[in-house]
């Protein structure tokens, strides 16, 4: 059996000044390693405007590669722009994840737009850096994967990886709006599609991972890691309602596979849950699990989904 050891909060976003556009947050870390830093992507945001409203901006942080807890630098800027009128990330872009591909770094983001009977909508566009992850450009002014026939809205949470050659993503799509106490509440499952460019993509098209708490379960942050033979997926779930505090808030979830399309579900030995007390005590959620010189961690949230910051934990054990 493994667990996860934690090793405590790393980052901050209230502590970082002279930046208006990061005021708060820092959602869903994402890494890439680099050859001195491990530079961690996340979203934040600046304060509501006058009508209560937000946005969603992405940065990153360098953690000093032999002292993950020692910051190196900050992001002077979003990694990249919202997108223009009517656009499909027009007040958004969250999560982010990124991946090497030759000398370029692709990202895969969620794009959001507000809407007038639900909060929000999503779907998933792509852009490409040349400066080594530190900017990017969008590859277009569309998504790369958009609302469908079966996923008729709410696709976000992508994960990008690239198995024998084949790029897959790993993402969320919305099964049904919920109205709980006036308020619209998503309900959302874990998906993949695959492509040979990363760009044109071919859906799988069902529900990776069961629900188990719930049917409306819903499901976020499927990171998917390949050791010992087996494909490992971290993720979280959470109820539909009343969530937003206490034990009805985010969880760990744990499933593996050793073919990627079919999955088997066991939270028992996802190997980390809330704490007694601090930081992460009513929730913790958005798994990224990374490697560095030879040591597996594992960067989440805690509570109030990364309001105030993200946490690493060290892997104890084997990944089986």
């Amino acid at each position: 059996m493994f667990r996860w050891k934690k090793l405590g909060k790393v980052f901050t976003p209230q502590s970082v000044g002279s930046r208006p556009w990061l005021k708060e947050f820092a959602q869903a870390p994402a890494t890439l390693v680099l050859d001195d830093v491990v530079r961690v992507y996340f979203s934040c945001r600046p304060p509501a405007d006058a009508n209560g409203q937000y946005v969603s901006h992405s940065a990153w942080v360098d953690l000093d590669r032999n002292d993950l807890f020692k910051i190196r630098a900050v992001a002077e800027q979003p990694i990249l722009e919202l997108g223009g009128l009517g656009e499909f990330d027009e007040f958004g872009i969250y999560p982010v994840s990124v991946i090497a591909d030759g000398d370029l770094v692709r990202a895969y983001y969620a794009g959001w737009t507000r809407c007038e009977s639900v909060p929000f909508n999503v779907a998933i566009g792509c852009a490409i850096s040349h400066d080594g992850g530190t900017r990017f450009a969008k590859v277009g002014n569309g998504p790369v994967l958009g609302y469908s026939l079966n996923e008729p809205f709410v696709l976000s949470g992508p994960k990008i990886r690239r198995f024998n050659g084949r790029w897959y993503l790993f993402y969320i799509a919305g099964r049904k709006w919920k109205s709980v106490d006036g308020r619209a509440e998503p309900v959302y499952k874990i998906r993949m599609a695959h492509s040979e460019d990363g760009l044109n993509w071919t859906r799988l098209d069902r529900d990776l991972i069961e629900s188990r708490i719930e049917a409306d379960e819903a499901q976020a942050s499927p990171d998917v890691f390949f050791a010992n033979g087996r494909y490992h997926m971290f993720f979280c779930y959470r109820y539909s309602e009343d969530y937003r505090n206490g034990h009805r808030g985010y969880r760990i979830g744990y499933a593996f596979s050793t073919d990627l399309r079919t999955w088997t579900r066991d939270d028992s030995r996802a190997g980390i849950d809330v704490s007694p007390t601090g930081w992460d005590a009513e929730m913790i959620s958005y798994p990224h699990v990374f490697e560095v010189d030879g040591t597996t961690y594992l960067a989440y949230l805690g509570d109030q989904v990364g309001r105030y910051g993200f946490g690493l934990a060290v892997l104890e054990g084997r990944l089986e």
